[in-house]
């Protein structure tokens, strides 16, 4: 059985890109998913290349293999189910089921995971919008852009969010963005790095590090 450490890392490689077969990720990169030292990942990588769950060259960078990147979907859908389970059932906000769901992620079985699939009627996405991966190991394709390339005058509705860090979401209830909020592009402003939006009424500048973690499609 993986250790908690192996789930962790492979999830973030994918998270991180490194289950697309032309893209390679940077061991720094995973250094600061994980908040850990680079020299702990390249050990790390060298254990997971051992076990054949990536492909890793020191200076060149990893990407998993597809027996990597079937644990890692596991991962993810034990999580993204979890984080589901824990806003329907309990009622936590969107703010509060990541971490929990982190904590609980490494400690329930696949199949109470499909028992929780069943009982919320088999969700497509978790309370952030990401895609939730099914038993078969397959995920459905993201849809939507970024805030940051949607046209202005356009109106919106927002589907995904790439940041879930309670802060963020926090200030993105604060400011109407919560999931499904429907609104309306006023700005871009590149030479401010910004975004600015109106949603029911209200508007709000948004930086473009922000902006570009909100995904948005057509209302």
């Amino acid at each position: 059985m993986p250790s908690l450490t192996t789930e962790n890392y492979v999830k973030a490689i994918y998270q991180l890109g490194g289950h697309i077969s032309t893209e390679v990720v940077a061991t720094g990169a995973i250094a600061q998913q994980l908040t850990v030292s680079p020299g702990s990942v390249s050990a790390m990588l060298k254990t997971l290349r051992d076990a054949e769950l990536v492909e890793y060259a020191p200076y060149e960078g990893v990407r998993l293999t597809q027996s990597g990147k079937k644990l890692a979907l596991r991962v993810l859908r034990r999580h993204r189910l979890i984080e589901l389970f824990l806003a329907h059932t309990l009622k936590l906000s969107w703010d509060e089921v990541h971490e929990e769901a982190e904590h609980m992620e490494h400690a329930v079985s696949d199949r109470l995971v499909d028992r929780i699939d069943d009982y919320l009627g088999h969700p497509q996405t978790d309370p952030h919008g990401d895609p939730i991966p099914k038993s078969d190991g397959t995920v459905e394709a993201a849809m939507g852009k970024a805030l940051t390339e949607w046209p202005v005058g356009a109106a919106f509705r927002l589907v995904r969010v790439l940041e879930q860090s309670s802060e963020f979401l926090r200030f993105l209830t604060e400011s109407g963005l919560n999931l499904s909020a429907v609104g309306q592009v006023v700005e871009h402003a590149p030479f401010a790095a910004t975004t600015t939006v109106e949603v029911e009424g209200r508007t709000t500048v948004l930086s473009e590090q922000v902006a570009e973690k909100l995904i948005v499609i057509t209302p």
